[in-house]
């Protein structure tokens, strides 16, 4: 079954998802804005910003146009941040002259509109343009998917069949794919995972234990559930691989720039200082305001999340925020019940 598949967004995660389409036989365009990254590929199959050790397959295609990139696909994939998804699916949209399925691998809810990246596309995208939408997402860090660690992730969406054929342009034996038909779930998975993986790195970078970070990702997956749920998602999804799989994995690997973001924090640099060090889109940063606005025009209970919110945007004292946060009046545990 090969097939013709364009990946928008050169990135670390794009450009490792490009590469297991290509192993799997697809004939593969990666597009990205910057000239330069994709001369880059093209002569020397490399992207040393962001895989530096990788080398990339010589049959992926590097495309500064974005019309030649997606010319006669059967499926574009999406992996661009989640500020600059409009536009990219705005232009893709002019340019589009086929049916394509729709794939995104993006997490992080619009600024503002608080929509998910499949409410986004599904705007931009008139659904003559498209076949369908599928989302992409599950534990996974693009250093490890490029050298055939063992990963499993899921593709969803509302129609079944469109994930299945996903499932099956990706999987291979390094990389498994399980289906869902939960979208709304997979993506608030996704999206709010960020945010408590800021405060896991915070908790390290104080030098709290264990303890602490089981504390910090067992109620931040809570708080994920209640304002997902609240949108309509499955509460069972958050103990999936977009869920709980996820949120362990941004939790607790040096890989997570959410993480790496949280525990600079932590160490005492302001937020500027981090962004800059950073040298990369931290998702997190911004999904925190999204998520605290769309909780509380939802009035769902968030503390985890408002907690951060004040350390990034308030300038409020990390270790502060943490006992703070520990000295709320007591609650009731179970939120979900049979």
């Amino acid at each position: 079954m090969k097939q013709k598949v364009a990946v928008l967004g050169p990135g670390s995660w794009g450009t490792a998802l490009a590469k297991v389409l290509a192993e799997n036989g697809h004939d593969v365009r990666i597009w990205g804005n910057n000239p330069a990254q994709i001369d880059e590929i093209n002569t020397y199959h490399t992207n040393r910003h962001y895989l530096p050790d990788l080398k990339i397959p010589e049959g992926i295609q590097g495309c500064k146009d974005l019309k030649e990139a997606i010319d006669e696909v059967d499926a574009v994939l999406f992996v661009v941040p989640t500020k600059a998804m409009r536009i990219v699916a705005k232009e893709f949209s002019q340019a589009v002259t086929g049916k394509p399925v729709i794939i995104h691998a993006s997490k992080g809810l619009e600024q503002e509109s608080h929509k998910r990246i499949s409410e986004i596309l599904a705007e931009e995208i008139p659904a003559e343009k498209r076949q369908g939408i599928v989302v992409l997402s599950g534990p996974s860090h693009a250093e490890e998917v490029a050298v055939h660690d063992i990963t499993t992730i899921t593709a969803a969406s509302d129609i079944e069949e469109l994930a299945k054929y996903v499932q099956k342009l990706f999987m291979n034996e390094y990389l498994r794919i399980y289906t869902n038909t939960d979208v709304v779930g997979v993506e608030m998975g996704a999206a709010l995972k960020n945010i408590i993986a800021i405060g896991a790195g915070a908790l390290h970078g104080l030098s709290y234990g264990d303890d602490a970070k089981a504390a910090i990702m067992t109620r931040g997956l809570a708080e994920i559930s209640r304002l997902g749920v609240a949108m309509g998602a499955n509460p069972l999804t958050f103990i999936g691989l977009s869920g709980v799989g996820d949120l362990i994995v941004t939790c607790t690997s040096v890989h997570s720039r959410n993480w790496r973001a949280g525990n600079l924090l932590g160490k005492g640099h302001n937020l500027d200082e981090v962004l800059d060090n950073m040298g990369m889109i931290v998702e997190g940063v911004a999904t925190t305001k999204a998520a605290k606005e769309l909780s509380e025009k939802m009035a769902v209970q968030m503390p985890i999340t408002e907690t951060i919110y004040s350390v990034l945007y308030e300038g409020k004292d990390v270790r502060q925020a943490c006992t703070d946060l520990m000295l709320r009046a007591g609650t009731f545990e179970n939120e979900f019940t049979l």
